[in-house]
């Protein structure tokens, strides 16, 4: 039976995050400095005693949640993955995890990542709606019958679990797509707190920026096969984990078919590595049958 690693994206966030970790345990200590000294500011104070507002910012949230999830991967002592996987941001502290990139180099990626995000939100008005109870391929028409009538961009951005779909896209595609998906049964559409569309065209903008960075970053062969979020399968070749990294910021997060893929190649046990407990709920939702746990 396989062993899986598992790292949270943007979401997970929380004031005083990785705190405990800093205070405790000097590897961390000195992983956390050094991550402000490539940030070029000091991202831990902001965790340790920054607002829930501070660290809503993209280009606050992601560098913190890789920063919290790496180094809390990295005090683990004996751990050797079978298969890693990561919800959008979380697949860069995957890749850490499995050797792909230094921890140096992923949080270079994570920053342009989350500042050129940044930037397409600004610049591009749109947002993201969350969809509850109704099934996949009823998200998909519905989103698809509003694109081909009213050429506004809405797609399916995260399957996180069965009943629980995120969609993404411009301000009045996500609107009329809140009034269709309760009309097709759904028990709850709502829109999220999120500054912009992330998974969708609209961040076809940052995708640029952050091609230009990977293909600039020395990708390693892995130590385990990455379940990635674009293809949800998985993935050992150094060529197709870039391409692959760099597709997910305008594809879907297929969580659910990856953890489904995963369990299929003998994943048996699932440990989240980093702030909060949001994939423990989500891979117990997709399947009750496995060991779920955090660190």
């Amino acid at each position: 039976m396989k062993h899986a690693f598992v790292f949270p994206g943007q979401g997970s966030q929380f004031p005083g995050m990785g705190k405990a970790l800093f205070d405790s345990n000097p590897v961390a200590k000195d992983m956390f400095e050094q991550g402000n000294a490539i940030a070029g500011f000091r991202i831990s104070d902001i965790m340790f005693n920054g607002t829930e507002d501070d660290l809503k910012q993209t280009k606050v949230t992601q560098p913190a949640i890789f920063l919290h999830s790496v180094i809390l991967y990295k005090t683990l002592n004996d751990v050797k993955p079978d298969m890693v996987a990561g919800h959008s941001l979380g697949e860069f502290s995957a890749l850490v995890a499995n050797g792909v990139l230094s921890f140096e180099d992923g949080l270079r990626l994570v920053r342009v990542r989350a500042n050129a995000m940044q930037k397409a939100c600004e610049s591009n008005p749109s947002s993201m709606a969350a969809v509850l109870a109704l099934n996949d391929a009823k998200v998909e028409e519905v989103c698809a019958a509003i694109q081909e009538e009213t050429g506004e961009i809405v797609v399916p951005a995260n399957y996180n679990c069965p009943g629980q779909l995120v969609i993404s896209g411009s301000t009045k595609g996500i609107e009329i797509a809140i009034q269709r998906m309760k009309e097709a049964g759904a028990k709850r559409a709502l829109a999220l707190p999120v500054g912009g569309a992330f998974h969708s065209p609209l961040m076809a903008p940052a995708k640029v920026e952050l091609a230009a960075a990977v293909e600039a970053t020395a990708f390693n062969t892995p130590s385990c096969p990455v379940y990635q979020n674009f293809t949800a399968s998985a993935v050992t070749d150094p060529v197709s984990i870039k391409k692959n990294i760099i597709d997910q910021l305008t594809g879907a997060v297929r969580w659910t078919q990856s953890v489904q893929q995963m369990i299929a190649d003998g994943a048996a046990t699932f440990t989240e590595v980093g702030p909060g407990k949001v994939l423990q709920g989500l891979i117990a939702k997709i399947d009750k049958n496995v060991t779920v746990e955090g660190v």
